[in-house]
Parts: C-alpha cells; sequence; structure tokens
C-alpha cells in the first residue's frame, strides 16, 4: 500500500474514533489565548502566556515573535516562520509568504521583517522549498474546503499532511492562508486531534471568532439549560496582527471576513474536524432562542453530523 492510500484508509477509523471515543472530546480543553501583535508594543504579556501554554502542551515545539527575521541567529533546531509585513505582491517577503529554515540556517529576509516563527521536532523534507509564496507559487492553487468551501474560495495549502491536497507534505505543522466568510462551527479531538493557531493578516469590519470550550456541554443538547448557553460561546473581535492559540477540544468559527493563515501542531488529520452546528441548532430549537440569544451557527451544515 502507497502513503497516499495508506493515509485515506485512516480517514474512516479517525472519523469514528473522533466522534465515538467520551476521551477525544473536550474534556480538559485548555483556555484560548490571544496575543495582539499589531499593538504599538506587540502585546509582550499576552504573547508570553500564550507561548506558555503553547509549549507546555506540545513538547518539542515552541514559538516566538520578531520584529526582525534577519537578526535571528542560526539555530541546530527546525523552524518555520510566518511572515506578517512586506507588499505580498513584491518580489521581496510579503505578508502570507512562510520562510523555511533547517537547522544551522539564518533566514534570508528585508530588515524589519516581522514573523511569528515556529520551533519545530521534526526535520524538513528535502522537496520542501525554502520560501514557500502563497500567491507566487504555481503549484499552490485554490482548493475550497475546510474553513472556505464556497466555489472560488481563496485557500491556498502550503504544507499539508496529504499529498492529494498540496504539494508540500510535512506532519510536523500544516499551514493553510484563506478567506474566511462563514465556516463551520467545529473542533478538533483532545485525542488525535491537533492545535490550531489564526493568524490574521486582513480583516473586514465587524469580523469575528466565535470559541467555547464547552464542546462536551454542545454535544448533550437536551440538557443544556439557558442560563448555560447564554455564556456557552465567547465572540472576539478580531485585528490584523492577531495571534489566536486554539487549543485541543476548543470549538471556533471565523465569520465576516477574516484572511489568516491557518497553522496547525501537528498537521490536519483526516477525520479530526468535528462538526456541532446540528447540536447549536438543536438547542437554539429546544430553547426556543432568537436573535442575540440565539447560540451562532451555520445553516447549511446543521442539518447532519458534519467530520472532516
Amino acid at each position: 500500500m502507497n502513503q497516499t492510500a495508506a493515509l485515506l484508509a485512516l480517514v474512516p477509523l479517525l472519523a469514528m474514533s473522533a466522534c465515538s471515543a467520551t476521551a477525544a472530546r473536550s474534556e480538559g480543553a485548555s483556555a484560548i489565548r490571544v496575543a495582539h501583535l499589531g499593538a504599538d508594543e506587540g502585546d509582550q504579556e499576552g504573547f508570553a502566556a500564550l507561548r506558555s501554554s503553547f509549549a507546555a502542551a506540545n513538547p518539542g515545539y515552541d514559538v516566538q515573535w520578531t520584529e526582525d527575521l534577519a537578526a535571528l541567529p542560526a539555530e541546530d533546531r527546525t523552524r518555520i516562520a510566518f511572515v506578517q509585513s512586506g507588499d505580498p505582491a513584491s518580489e521581496a517577503l510579503g505578508v502570507g509568504d512562510v520562510v523555511l529554515l533547517r537547522p544551522g540556517q539564518s533566514p534570508a529576509a528585508p530588515k524589519g521583517c516581522r514573523a511569528v516563527v515556529f520551533t519545530v521536532p521534526e526535520p524538513l523534507p528535502a522537496d520542501v522549498p525554502a520560501v514557500i509564496r502563497p500567491d507566487w507559487d504555481e503549484n499552490i492553487t485554490d482548493t475550497p474546503g475546510g474553513c472556505a468551501e464556497e466555489t472560488g474560495a481563496y485557500r491556498r495549502i502550503l504544507l499539508t499532511w496529504l499529498p492529494t491536497v498540496g504539494p508540500y507534505v510535512y506532519r510536523a505543522l500544516n499551514c493553510h492562508r484563506v478567506r474566511i466568510t462563514d465556516s463551520f462551527a467545529h473542533y478538533h479531538p483532545v485525542v488525535g486531534g491537533f492545535d490550531e493557531f489564526y493568524l490574521v493578516q486582513m480583516v473586514q469590519p465587524g469580523a469575528v471568532l466565535y470559541t467555547s470550550t464547552k464542546v462536551a456541554r454542545m454535544e448533550d443538547p437536551g440538557s443544556v439549560t439557558a442560563d448555560e448557553a447564554a455564556v456557552m460561546i465567547e465572540r472576539h473581535e478580531l485585528a490584523v496582527g492577531d495571534l489566536v492559540y486554539l487549543p485541543r477540544g476548543t470549538m471556533h468559527r471565523g465569520f465576516g471576513g477574516v484572511l489568516a493563515q491557518i497553522i496547525t501542531t501537528p498537521g490536519f488529520k483526516p477525520g479530526a474536524e468535528i462538526g456541532l452546528d446540528h447540536h447549536l441548532k438543536a438547542i437554539n430549537d429546544r430553547l426556543a432562542l432568537e436573535g442575540e440569544a440565539a447560540l451562532p451557527y451555520r445553516e447549511r451544515s446543521a442539518d447532519r453530523a458534519v467530520v472532516k
């Protein structure tokens, strides 16, 4: 069995495990962390809390923020830098580009290039280039799905779990740059799932990210009370430069127009995106919640259980 076939064979098993195992739900989901890196001072306190939570939950990984990527010294570890400044239409590095640093390499970047830099525990494959530019690389095309399912969606997969959906395969970290207008509410299981980041690069006025750590309660919609529903979902207004850390087991749904790098550690394992819109609709219907009291969900994915 070749590599692709073997991975695809895992899909139904992972989906069944994610849906049925209590341990694979959101029990014990950690707190959501947000660092406002676009703020004048870079939100050092918020980033420190995010970094601490992420590193504790992901042995072998780390994350840092730099105001000058070119000044980073070479290290004996593999690193992946997500560029957060510069014109993406220029020949130099720009927002949305990714720089991949193998051990002993220092980044070739313009002075003052800002970036979020992840340290990862596995070496990069030889066929993955040193720089990936989602708007310039002819090997990368729009691939609707996930958070952007509409026809013509902007969704560029840079590092992927499956070779069938993108040219550059790496499983210690996956990423895609995507414009989100109305994603489905979902989570990634604590067991067998992955942590996720939103690195916001453009945003429309009023765009939000809905989150919740109360997935186990959502999955028992018949027992949720009106008081619980009122505090079940948090609403985060987004700004350019925000780095949002969504630990395994966290419900999330982007809405309103966000262009972001979606980064996961490890990769997007098939069957580890578990939809919740049908449960949110059931809670609204049973409690007759309407208007601002209603839990937000996406209508077209609320008539069935969705697992991707």
